[in-house]
């Protein structure tokens, strides 16, 4: 992330080039951005596939500076938490402080960030009680000991467990019980730290500085409480993460870092099994010049006079990508225990073959609670002026 202040200035008027880029590769696949938070050059991006925004809520973001005795924005973390399948996940993106000798610090900084994402006020319980913390970013840790040369030659050779038992990382984990709680991927890449722009070699400046991991991927499961010596005869809730992938990506060199990514499968037993609210696009009428969407909504929702749904081209980007909108409570039609339904204003909607998606936003929730299936809008429903100036319907 480029965080000049015209870049700042330009990202704050349009989209910053990051979240363009991957709308723009993400959303042809049928993936949303649904959040994202941003901390001068640190930025986190969640999308999700259609099938699973009903069930994922955005909670919290929040961004930690502890740079400049924690005024600065240049080192810290910026955090989501979702609520995914009613299962409490967590995401941090980070960028601790640099260079060997600052192990402690970073350490510090690792404790600050976790420390300072707290919930007072809020039904959310302890981060160190979510079901999931996936933890990334720029950590920064170094290889101690060995020398510039031992380090190069053994990368060279691609002989990495000796320079894994110097990784401080790692080496901290040994010593701190917390830290110990996240889990890692097996190093077999090279390390991805410090490389000359536009190349793939380590660092031939003055500086020469040694090679590390200093770009990492972290996650921690909830800890389960220890049984006593008449548990409950209860199954406990499915809920797992296994590691597919850990790579670095060499051919990239725009950074003097090297992009790492995991793949993960996340195998869960939903708590939450149906959607809020269930929209009908099968049942889209037309009055007078109106389109009539229903919906039903679960009887535990909370609805808001600030709620709206949504009409989107198949492909949309994020949630306020959309075609044509409404006010839940202002374009109200009818309600009843089981069936609501508004309406929504045809001249709003440009003409199109295009498939669509309406999808229900919740207010107080933050986030989309129903999404109906893929849909075309019949060329009946769109309307034409004929040269007497009267509306005619269009077949």
């Amino acid at each position: 992330m480029n965080s000049g202040i015209i870049n700042r200035l330009s990202d704050a008027a349009f989209e910053d080039p990051w979240s363009s880029f991957f709308m723009d590769v993400l959303s042809p696949l049928n993936l949303v951005k649904v959040s994202h938070v941003r901390m001068q050059g640190i930025l986190l991006l969640v999308f999700a596939s259609y099938q699973h925004l009903p069930y994922i809520q955005i909670l919290f973001t929040n961004s930690t500076p502890t740079g400049l005795f924690g005024y600065w924005g240049n080192k810290g973390g910026v955090y989501i938490c979702l609520k995914v399948y009613g299962y409490y996940v967590s995401i941090i993106n980070c960028h601790l402080p640099p260079h060997i000798a600052n192990n402690d610090q970073r350490l510090e900084h690792f404790d600050r960030i976790l420390e300072m994402q707290n919930f007072e006020g809020q039904d959310i319980p302890n981060i160190l009680d979510h079901d999931l913390i996936l933890w990334f970013g720029d950590m920064n840790f170094r290889i101690e000991d060995f020398g510039l040369h031992f380090v190069r030659e053994s990368i060279k050779k691609q002989c990495y467990s000796h320079l894994w038992e110097k990784d401080q990382l790692s080496i901290a984990k040994k010593h701190d019980p917390l830290l110990r709680e996240f889990q890692e991927g097996p190093l077999l890449f090279p390390p991805t730290y410090k490389f000359d722009r536009n190349s793939s070699d380590y660092d031939t400046s003055e500086k020469r500085r040694k090679p590390a991991w200093t770009d990492r991927i972290l996650w921690r499961l909830k800890r389960q409480s220890q049984a006593g010596p008449h548990p409950p005869r209860l199954p406990a809730p499915c809920f797992s993460l296994s590691l597919r992938s850990y790579v670095s990506h060499m051919t990239y060199s725009i950074s003097d870092h090297k992009p790492v990514t995991s793949t993960f499968d996340l195998e869960l037993k939903p708590l939450v099994s149906a959607p809020l609210i269930t929209l009908m696009p099968e049942s889209l009428w037309t009055m007078e010049n109106n389109m009539v969407v229903s919906y039903c909504s679960d009887p535990d929702f909370s609805s808001s006079p600030w709620d709206w749904i949504g009409l989107y081209k198949v492909g949309m980007r994020h949630v306020n990508d959309y075609v044509s909108y409404v006010w839940v409570g202002d374009n109200q039609i009818s309600f009843s225990d089981n069936l609501n339904q508004v309406y929504m204003d045809i001249s709003t909607i440009p003409k199109t073959a295009d498939q669509c998606l309406l999808c229900y936003f919740s207010n107080n929730l933050n986030s989309i609670v129903g999404i109906s299936k893929p849909f075309q809008i019949p060329p009946r429903f769109f309307l034409r002026e004929d040269p007497l100036g009267e509306a005619q319907p269009q077949f």
